[in-house]
């Protein structure tokens, strides 16, 4: 008998230990969203860094909360994008709700559209905050008919990333990368041997999105959806057809690499010497230079010849606040987002992490400027997006099918590996893209 109560005392244990295990997280957020016993605002921000990002966006807001004595801000990991913006779904609206969501850039419609976020727009007049200290090339992205819905964060632009010490062997100039579509091809025919291909793009809809809007194109009607709820893709336009011709025609003649779709694989095949050039996030940059064994260069994104430059869109996320928060609460977000977007901090962020300084008086600070005289090709992807003109285009599309849109683009450009004619493959991702428009438009009711 005796041994029978110690058997189950000790099953009692046991199993008091894995539902405190399993309910840890889960209290970390009740806990944020209760309130605290001190008195202070809570702030429960839910985001989606993961890695070294956590721990540089840890480390800011563990210095937030040091030096603010009333707001407390708990950040917990939510998984990818799409991860968070599941669980966001089961309690949008609700008290369990985060204050803050970090949600990525293609998101933007889905979020205006829950009915459930509070504009920082609000915050911004009640202070009469001065935006114009934010990139202006990164905040429009997130503005809609004047009203800024959300704040900019963590954000990124493509660059060409180019294997210098290849140019050279090739008998290339290693500090002028290609500009142009023709350049670029002649390039590659160059740097392309039995061990090499000369160039590759990731088959990522991004990437094509920005090839387009480079050139001026839009990615749907209704002026990218920004003068009205789009209706219909456009991306099967001329620029459209420009890149994927450019794909086609590099693939056919073997100067063009089939990365695949995992990040991964194509930055290893950059590094081992399989591909001299490639497109890449600019928050890649810095690490794809401390981690190649050869000098890395970084440039514009080529345009068609001929073409005037417009710019790069902006990339990465931004930061929303929940309507159904507390006006306490919300005011302490609001405090947090100002914080994150003083010079001090954003040249920390964009040291640690590579990501854009939403607030350029950063790039003054002596932080920034010790980082760009040992890694001058940051400075590069800086240059690029303040040389981005303020357009249609390159203010971004606003859809609440975005990734499902690219997909379709996705699977478009995969199927020029097959063979398919360049225009078809866009006119079939563009009819897809059509269908989920439509669908969607049929369940918003709009």
């Amino acid at each position: 008998m005796k041994k029978l109560l110690i058997l189950m005392m000790g099953i009692f244990v046991l199993i008091l230990g894995a539902c405190s295990s399993n309910t840890s997280e889960a209290n970390d957020q009740e806990e944020a969203s209760s309130g605290s016993a001190s008195g202070k605002a809570e702030v429960l921000f839910w985001h989606a860094m993961s890695g070294e990002l956590e721990t540089a966006l840890n480390k800011l807001v563990d210095e937030f909360n040091a030096s603010h004595d009333n707001i407390e801000v708990t950040a917990i990991f939510q998984g990818t994008y799409e991860e968070a913006l599941t669980k966001l779904n089961t309690v949008a609206g609700t008290e369990d709700a985060p204050t803050i969501m970090q949600t990525f850039e293609v998101g933007t419609k889905y979020m205006i559209d829950t009915g459930h976020i509070q504009p920082v727009q609000k915050y911004i007049d009640e202070e009469d905050y001065d935006t114009s200290q934010w990139e202006e090339n990164i905040s429009n992205y997130y503005s809609v008919n004047g009203e800024q819905y959300s704040m900019p964060f963590n954000s990124s632009t493509p660059v060409l990333i180019y294997n210098k010490d290849a140019f050279e062997a090739a008998g290339l100039d290693p500090e002028k990368a290609p500009m142009t579509y023709s350049e670029l091809q002649e390039a590659a025919a160059k740097l392309t041997t039995d061990d090499q291909y000369g160039f590759s793009i990731l088959n990522y809809g991004w990437f094509f999105e920005e090839l387009v809007a480079v050139q001026g194109g839009l990615f749907v009607n209704g002026e990218n959806g920004r003068e009205g709820q789009a209706t219909e893709a456009v991306f099967n336009s001329e620029e459209g057809v420009n890149v994927f011709n450019l794909i086609h025609a590099m693939y056919e003649d073997g100067t063009f690499y089939n990365a695949g779709q995992n990040w991964d694989d194509m930055r290893a095949a950059f590094q081992s010497g399989r591909i001299a050039m490639y497109l890449d996030s600019s928050a890649g940059v810095k690490s794809m230079i401390d981690n190649s064994p050869f000098e890395v260069g970084v440039s514009y994104l080529p345009v068609p010849d001929d073409t005037e430059r417009q710019g790069v869109i902006i990339g990465g996320a931004s930061l929303w606040m929940a309507s159904a928060a507390e006006e306490a609460e919300q005011q302490a977000a609001w405090e947090f987002m100002e914080y994150l977007a003083t010079p001090d901090v954003q040249a920390n962020w964009h040291v640690d992490t590579g990501y854009f300084a939403i607030n350029p008086a950063a790039y003054e600070e002596e932080v920034v400027k010790e980082q760009w005289e040992q890694y001058p090709q940051l400075k590069v992807t800086v240059d690029q997006l303040k040389e981005t003109k303020a357009t249609t285009a390159t203010q971004g599309a606003l859809i609440s099918v975005f990734p499902e849109a690219r997909q379709k683009v996705v699977n478009a450009m995969e199927s020029l590996y097959q063979g398919a004619d360049p225009q078809e493959a866009l006119d079939r991702a563009v009819e897809e893209t059509n269908q989920a428009l439509e669908v969607n438009a049929k369940k918003s009711g709009n």
